[in-house]
């Protein structure tokens, strides 16, 4: 058995408490240090998992191997690089970066120390998406609706990079296309970023998907829908189910019409359509997301292999987030 990788958290606010805790449960991992400005803070997350509580990256022992960054996105850059130019790889928080250019130049970064730099989609580690994940699947049409009150939190980004970019990861990985178009509106509410949007995107290969989210919504609902010609997929990230409906194997409809004579489908609406498909409950595991992503991201750390959610992947989503505000701030409101 490995010995456990020396890690640091950077940030211990909403989520870098989270990450912080983990560590400190995972048999993989030593959480040598925990560094957050606010002093009382970082003291007391520090004296909860016995780990050193430091202000600033700079006091971070050489040995530390591997560092989780939970800070506010427009800071992500300032402290992954020098971290990665140390020689420590990096897991950053969702979104990468607060713009394109930024997130290219922590690309970049990465490929220049040969650190990995892997990014906290932690979505792509969710239960119902793991299972989707597992099946042969070519989508041509995906909605996605998340939406939730507001939490007082990343007001530094709008809806479309703190939200929205959940789902512009998972549908990117799962239509593997390039973008053609975005359509998309949105309205700014409680400050200058928006909080409710909508984004049309169009891919070369044809596929369509459809996001929907809103931080000001009286409830939490988070769901996702997969249309291909083999198979219907829903899935609802609440609940942490899903189902998959595919069409029966057996069964062929349209030698079925042409051996009855039939000119027109509806002539067979006595037929019994829940008999034509199979409806079978995705396989749900119940590993929590973020336990999953941070054994995974050791792991590459280990063995040096590339990690689930790569920093070319972080770089897509927020080029595509990037491209959905552009387009809705160049969308015509007429009063």
């Amino acid at each position: 058995m490995s010995s456990p990788v020396p890690v640091a958290v950077i940030g211990v606010g909403h989520m870098g408490r989270h990450h912080a805790r983990l560590y400190h449960e995972m048999d993989g991992a030593e959480l040598v240090a925990v560094v957050d400005a606010n002093a009382e803070r970082v003291a007391e997350y520090a004296n909860q998992y016995g780990a050193k509580a430091l202000k600033s990256i700079d006091e971070l022992p050489d040995r530390v191997r591997a560092v989780s960054v939970a800070v506010p996105t427009s800071h992500h850059r300032a402290i992954a690089e020098p971290l990665m130019r140390r020689g420590m790889d990096v897991l950053v928080e969702k979104p990468l970066a607060p713009d394109i250019v930024e997130a290219e130049k922590m690309l970049a970064c990465a490929r220049e120390t040969g650190r990995i730099l892997a990014v906290g989609h932690t979505e792509r580690f969710n239960p119902v998406v793991r299972a989707i994940s597992r099946l042969d699947i070519q989508p041509k049409y995906i909605e996605a609706q998340r939406i939730s009150p507001f939490r007082f939190r990343s007001a530094d980004i709008g809806v479309v990079s703190d939200m929205m970019i959940h789902d512009i990861d998972i549908i990117l990985n799962l239509v593997k296309s390039k973008v053609a178009n975005v359509h998309a509106v949105g309205v700014a509410v409680l400050g200058k970023h928006e909080d409710v949007a909508n984004a049309r995107i169009e891919f070369e290969n044809g596929a369509v998907a459809n996001i929907a989210g809103s931080r000001l919504a009286l409830k939490t609902d988070r769901r996702l829908r997969v249309f291909c010609e083999t198979a219907y997929l829903s899935l609802d990230y609440q609940t942490k189910s899903g189902v998959a409906i595919t069409r029966d194997a057996n069964l062929d409809i349209i030698k079925m019409a042409r051996e009855k004579n039939l000119d027109d489908l509806s002539q067979l609406a006595n037929l019994d359509f829940g008999q034509m498909i199979n409806v079978e409950p995705l396989h749900i595991d119940d590993v929590e997301p973020l336990r999953a992503q941070l054994e995974s991201f050791l792991d590459s750390v280990v063995t040096r292999s590339a990690p689930v959610v790569t920093a070319e992947d972080g770089v897509a989503a927020v080029r595509l987030a990037t491209q959905i505000v552009e387009s809705i701030n160049q969308h015509p409101w007429r009063v």
